[in-house]
């Protein structure tokens, strides 16, 4: 920083007179004299402190962070990740710990409680390829609700959609894969079919759907009709993905499954649906 020093003026003739008062004169030049020396001294001044607030604005920006620099990346959402939300029993088996969860993940590697049954399950107001009131009508109440609004978007489109198969009970699901396992060996059973416990149909926020053009069957063609390209294209605005997408089968375990809807909600939906992915990528903390 540098240093000021005050300017003293000194007048090369004194004249000493009365002790009251110098003569007009030399008053005159005095006071010139001081009043330059002011001057001077209040330009020095005013030169010192522009300098001095430049000095304190450069140190308060080289101390201060822009605004770009307090921007933080966003922290990653809390979301049920897979590897937080399973225990090891007994047997070995990595059973799901969050079954009530939107969210929840029931695959070959995550077993849901046995005696698992969602609380809240109803029937949704969409029609079925049958008029028996069988439980595999019903889904949780909230996903029944987007699946009725579901049905709407469809039908405003002049398209023909039918709830095949909501919710199945553990039980239920022994039935179904030892049936297959008779019929295609074990081996194709658990290619097309969930294991008891491993079936995203127990959690109730699955349905499978179906249209008379593949005369109401669940068929890989059903992707290929107008009700399948709606729905994997416009699903997720209702809270719906496709649950088992062409090219994942490592990912998930399961065959491509166009008619196999699950509901996530609409904010993970969207996510989802925009980066292609299974629900399994989503939930992968990374």
């Amino acid at each position: 920083m540098k240093r000021f020093v005050k300017t003293s003026m000194l007048i090369g003739s004194m004249v000493v007179l009365s002790a009251c008062k110098p003569i007009d004169w030399v008053e005159k030049e005095w006071n010139a004299a001081f009043n330059d020396s002011e001057k001077n001294h209040q330009a020095e001044e005013e030169k010192h402190g522009t300098e001095k607030k430049d000095q304190n604005k450069h140190a308060d920006q080289a101390e201060t962070p822009s605004e770009n620099d307090n921007k933080e990346e966003p922290a990653q959402k809390n979301l049920p990740w897979l590897k937080d939300t399973v225990q090891a029993s007994s047997d070995g088996k990595s059973i799901v710990q969050n079954p009530d969860d939107l969210l929840v993940v029931a695959n070959k590697e995550r077993n849901l409680p046995g005696d698992y049954v969602p609380k809240d399950l109803v029937t949704p107001n969409v029609p079925f390829p049958f008029k028996e009131d069988l439980p595999k009508k019903k889904m949780r109440k909230e996903a029944a609700s987007a699946l009725e609004e579901l049905f709407k978007g469809a039908e405003d489109q002049g398209l023909e959609l039918l709830a095949q198969s909501g919710y199945r009970s553990y039980k239920t699901q022994v039935s179904i894969f030892t049936y297959n396992a008779n019929q295609r060996g074990k081996e194709k059973a658990n290619q097309v079919s969930a294991q008891p416990g491993q079936s995203e149909h127990q959690t109730g926020l699955s349905m499978d759907v179906t249209s008379p053009k593949v005369n109401y069957g669940l068929e890989e063609k059903f992707g290929e009709t107008p009700e399948g390209k709606w729905l994997a294209e416009n699903g997720y605005k209702y809270g719906f993905i496709i649950r088992y997408l062409k090219g994942k089968e490592k990912i998930t375990g399961y065959s491509y499954e166009p008619w196999h809807l699950r509901y996530v909600g609409k904010e993970h939906a969207k996510k989802i649906h925009e980066q292609g992915i299974t629900l399994e990528e989503y939930l992968n903390k990374k």
